[in-house]
């Protein structure tokens, strides 16, 4: 675990995307050996563009560390009533750390800002560092029946370039703070 002080979990700005990239390439490399991903999705990266508009959306948070500066990040988006995690990478050499955690605290925090009722994510349900990871931070997969229109669309995007019968929508309640009366 990286201590919590000298982590920092941040709003990205337009300085960030070149590390950003270099976070999500590096991250992509760890499904090499598992052959669920094309060739091509392994050597792609979020594009630039598509990170300035997160940036300027506010929905594109980082994880950056005092001497290494980013060493991942969280791209979100607003479908409906929801926030749909579109991406969360963290470089490898700064894994199980706990920093994918502390994005996901962050994002909890955003979408209960949001007014969000839920969270949702579309993962691979057999990698350990994917379904079995969100499971630990409370989120529950999803029946297909029970998919929304917008998941629907998100997996017919992914199927020219992953295998989407291993993947999983998966979400989790927007913890509500109530304000207690005295």
């Amino acid at each position: 675990m990286i201590a919590s002080s000298a982590l920092n979990i941040r709003s990205a700005n337009a300085g960030d995307v070149d590390a950003i990239i270099r976070a999500d390439v590096a991250a992509s490399a760890l499904f090499a050996p598992t052959g669920l991903l094309s060739p091509e999705a392994l050597d792609d990266h979020v594009e630039k563009d598509d990170l300035l508009a997160s940036i300027d959306a506010d929905q594109l948070d980082v994880a950056e560390l005092p001497v290494d500066g980013v060493v991942g990040f969280s791209q979100f988006s607003r479908m409906g009533n929801d926030i749909y995690l579109q991406q969360i990478s963290v470089h490898p050499d700064f894994g199980k750390r706990g920093i994918g955690r502390r994005l996901m605290a962050r994002l909890d925090s955003r979408a209960e800002n949001a007014g969000a009722t839920q969270i949702t994510l579309s993962t691979f349900h057999d990698l350990a560092w994917n379904a079995p990871f969100y499971a630990s931070l409370g989120f529950i997969e999803l029946p297909r029946r029970e998919y929304a229109p917008y998941m629907r669309a998100i997996e017919t995007s992914q199927a020219p370039f992953m295998d989407v019968s291993k993947r999983v929508f998966m979400r989790k309640p927007v913890r509500k703070h109530t304000k207690r009366v005295k």
